[in-house]
């Protein structure tokens, strides 16, 4: 049973992912990648690696050694188990984004990494802003389309939240080009992305909001070639690491030995009070 101030429906993100095809998840793809990269720059051998996805498929062999587990509202990690936790792709959906970082903290061992992988608040801004005005327009109110999604600053303030230390977050914007947004909310269906929300509308679309809104889209968003159109995905990256005593540590406020105008050379001034 779904909670009434939920924001997931978990039942119907399950059906959507049930339903994705195998050879359209493309973003999956891109997030594993970019995860590879960046365990590559971390100078530090993995022995003990876990990854939670929706779609074990993708990562299998993708990191050595790594044992795979479901995204699910509790995660099945053992307390203090890994030395790398990698959430990929599931945050946005996430009922308590803070509850997941949590339960991947305490799975991580002291000095433990964390990637979490999500799509960020620029994802599909062309197509929440389409069908809203055609929405508007045709039926004279709206209903909830597509998932809010946290924009990069709120997103790396959860890491603090979750209790991880040296926390970053950046972003991969992405701009794909489709031939309609037909094709677009195809693709979508494709890779279990899908409208889950619990307030959703539960009852058939009008045709005409979707002709509307692809009309709309079309016009305000056309690909820089003049076919198609252009939809943006964003990808949030954040990377924390479990507290340890061997890490660098921020200095005491007024601990300097040196001051800042003699390391650049230039006169210091005072500001008025």
């Amino acid at each position: 049973m779904t909670h009434a101030n939920a924001l997931t429906d978990p039942d119907a993100l399950a059906r959507n992912r049930a339903r994705a095809a195998p050879d359209a998840l493309f973003l999956q793809e891109i997030a594993r990648d970019d995860v590879q990269d960046r365990l590559e720059l971390v100078n530090k051998t993995f022995q003990s690696p876990a990854v939670v996805t929706a779609f074990p498929h993708i990562w299998e062999g993708a990191i050595a050694d790594a044992a795979v587990f479901p995204e699910t509202e509790t995660l099945p990690l053992t307390t203090g188990g890994h030395d790398a936790v990698i959430h990929s792709m599931g945050l946005h959906w996430a009922n308590d984004p803070v509850g997941q970082l949590i339960q991947c903290r305490r799975a991580l061992k002291p000095d433990g990494l964390l990637l979490a992988v999500a799509l960020g608040g620029q994802t599909l801004f062309e197509l929440r802003a389409a069908l809203a005005e055609a929405e508007i327009a045709v039926c004279g109110g709206l209903s909830p389309r597509v998932a809010p999604m946290g924009e990069v600053r709120d997103l790396g303030g959860l890491l603090q939240r979750a209790g991880l230390a040296l926390p970053v977050a950046d972003t991969v914007p992405l701009r794909v080009q489709y031939a309609s947004m037909w094709h677009l909310m195809r693709d979508l269906r494709a890779m279990g992305e899908a409208n889950a929300l619990t307030s959703r509308l539960r009852r058939p679309t009008r045709r005409a909001v979707f002709e509307r809104a692809a009309d709309i889209y079309a016009r305000a968003y056309p690909a820089d070639s003049g076919d198609g159109i252009i939809a943006t995905y964003e990808l949030i990256l954040l990377t924390g690491w479990a507290p340890d005593d061997s890490q660098q540590k921020p200095l005491r406020p007024g601990s300097a030995q040196a001051r800042l105008a003699d390391a650049l050379r230039t006169d210091e001034t005072s500001l008025p009070d």
